[in-house]
């Protein structure tokens, strides 16, 4: 089997490559973007790419090649059940109700008078989300109904912006206190500030439709479980200070004892009925102590996940020791 592979300085695709040159297998690179690119995969029985939720145009395109490759009958990672719905919250929020899966209660509304009416009905307070973003971007607590109607009045007249610089701004300020974020980086992030980035401009403003989820109180952390064929791992991910939101804070523990696996089991039940290949999961836990899931995706940081002490199968037996997952997802595709 010859595997082609789209190379970037970030993600899954050095690992792949490795990968490859150590175990003596047939692979190219290409890039996806190149107007042939059909053609240069005619030789390949598989694409691998790990496209990324904030590159425009990866946003644009990537997708759209990945779906055309499998109805020629070609393997591609992500494939489609694991990739439609990627950075889509509102797509997660039909697909996890329409399989049963113990989602967040969420409701999503496509006209104003709806929303606003819901909003007379409902309790507060609730997290409201845009469809898209990761590491808690987008993500901001309603603590009131005066909130929640001047954010529908804005989910329906100007829009939101798909890139929030004020939000990035402070997200990359906490990086930067926990020694994650040299100065440079931290420049970049105040001139973003005043000069927009190509995603924002390409995506543009969402607007047209209103998400929320039902907030679910005194969770310090949330439970990330990711699911790779018949493998699963997890980390406990620690809120930021003064917030309810775990994602991107930086904040990780590894600890086996520190995860329900409650959360393992439910990962690897939902991931056979979406039948995906890779899911990565978050949870929560409601008031009763029942885990639910908040949201899903394909793709995720890697290399936090090195430091993982082991890993469950598809039976919760536990295998201890270090992995590296994403050699795990092409030695699915090579199975």
């Amino acid at each position: 089997m010859k595997i082609a592979i789209h190379k970037s300085s970030w993600g899954f695709s050095p690992e792949w490559i490795n990968y490859c040159e150590k175990n003596s297998i047939p692979y190219k690179i290409v890039n996806c973007y190149d107007t042939d690119i059909i053609s240069q995969l005619e030789d390949c029985e598989v694409l691998f790419w790990h496209h990324h939720h904030s590159d425009a145009k990866d946003v644009l395109f990537a997708k759209g090649l990945l779906f055309a490759l499998e109805q020629t009958g070609k393997k591609v990672f992500p494939e489609f059940n694991s990739n439609w719905h990627f950075d889509d919250k509102v797509g997660q929020k039909y697909l996890l109700e329409a399989i049963d899966a113990p989602l967040v209660k969420s409701f999503v509304f496509y006209e104003k008078k709806d929303a606003m009416a819901w909003i007379e009905k409902t309790s507060f307070p609730k997290v409201f989300k845009l469809r898209g973003g990761a590491g808690s971007a987008n993500v901001k607590l309603i603590r009131s109904k005066s909130q929640a109607h001047n954010i529908v009045n804005k989910a329906f007249g100007k829009g939101f912006p798909a890139y929030d610089k004020w939000n990035d701004l402070k997200e990359q300020y906490l990086r930067f206190t926990q020694g994650k974020l040299n100065r440079i980086e931290a420049l970049k992030s105040i001139r973003r500030v005043f000069v927009s980035t190509r995603f924002a401009k390409t995506v543009g403003n969402q607007k047209g439709y209103v998400y929320f989820q039902e907030f679910i109180p005194n969770n310090d952390s949330d439970i990330r479980v990711i699911t790779i064929g018949e493998k699963a791992f997890a980390i406990k991910r620690m809120t930021r200070p003064n917030d309810f939101r775990a994602s991107g804070g930086g904040v990780i523990k590894f600890e086996k004892e520190l995860i329900d696996e409650r959360c393992v089991t439910i990962a690897f039940e939902t991931s056979k009925k979406l039948n995906a290949s890779v899911v990565a999961y978050d949870f929560v836990f409601d008031s009763e102590n029942k885990p639910l899931i908040v949201e899903i995706n394909y793709g995720f940081a890697h290399q936090p996940y090195y430091n993982c002490p082991g890993y469950w199968d598809k039976n919760l037996n536990w295998h201890e020791g270090k992995f590296n997952q994403v050699e795990w997802i092409l030695e699915e595709y090579l199975k």
